[in-house]
């Protein structure tokens, strides 16, 4: 048959490089904790710990009092999204054989897929705890939009984010284009910068450009100024098999990934909340 011919595990790493390229948000979360879940349902217990209490004193003589309990914080992130698909191919022999139509095939799945991810990255730009510029969206022109980065940084600053953190600002083509009218040195000729929707640089700042991001109930952009660390991500699965369907003369494909992701860093994502004229 063949489909015995077609490779699964091909296929499968084929994917897995094409989402990791495809995706924008995605690429800049926390992904430390995908080796922790398995399969749909597990769930990660992220941990964290409080700051404790630090007395100055002008006594030579300390008096220690009774050690104090340090609160930790905990965040639990559960795995339960997949995002998968399932199509037909007349004779995966005929097609290899003409060549590059796997290689299509292939590569609009990945991106597919790896929408799908990234969608759900940006609109965490909506979730109860990030953390929004302004309640009310305001509106942006070239005049306005860099005091208005400048704003958003300063925020990430004042809620203790070193100046030296790498950021990133993920932004709509529309928020794009007036930005780089207001700040015609943004754009840059190394090549290995512009990869993966990357745009520019703007200070210590990492410009974006996607598709995906967020909109407002009321039609505004949410554009996410964060850290790496802000949001945690786990892919723990892509899977991909070949199979013959009983009801029909063809191979098919079909596959999934398992993913999810959460806020776990709130003080390290501003939300941007914007309009236009």
């Amino acid at each position: 048959m063949a489909y015995e011919n077609f490779i699964p595990t091909v296929w499968a790493e084929a994917i897995s490089r094409e989402l990791d390229r495809a995706c924008v948000f995605v690429e800049n979360t926390n992904r430390e904790y995908e080796g922790d879940v398995k399969k749909m349902g597990d769930s990660v217990r992220i941990l964290g710990v409080g700051k404790p209490t630090i007395t100055r004193t002008t006594n030579k003589e300390i008096a220690l009092e009774a050690p104090e309990t340090v609160e930790d914080t905990s965040v639990l992130m559960p795995i339960n999204q997949i995002a998968y698909f399932n199509y037909k191919v007349d004779d995966i022999d005929k097609r290899q054989s003409s060549g590059g139509v796997m290689d299509a095939l292939s590569k609009e799945t990945s991106e597919g897929l790896a929408n799908e991810m990234d969608k759900y990255i940006a609109d965490m730009a909506k979730a109860k705890n990030a953390l929004l510029d302004e309640a009310t969206a305001y509106q942006v022109t070239k005049d306005n939009i860099m005091e208005k980065i400048d704003a958003a940084q300063q925020r990430l600053w004042e809620n203790d984010v070193k100046q030296s953190t790498k950021v990133t600002l993920t932004v709509s083509p529309r928020f794009y284009m007036l930005l780089r009218q207001a700040y015609n040195r943004l754009d840059t000729d190394n090549s290995d910068m512009l990869k993966n929707g990357v745009v520019g640089r703007y200070g210590n700042i990492i410009v974006k450009m996607s598709n995906n991001v967020a909109k407002s109930a009321a039609g505004g952009d949410l554009i996410q100024l964060k850290t790496d660390r802000a949001i945690a991500f786990v892919n723990p699965m892509t899977h991909t098999e070949a199979y013959r369907p009983e009801r029909s003369f063809s191979d098919a494909v079909k596959g999934f990934v398992l993913f999810d992701g959460k806020i776990v860093r709130p003080k390290e994502m501003i939300v941007m909340n914007v309009k236009y004229a």
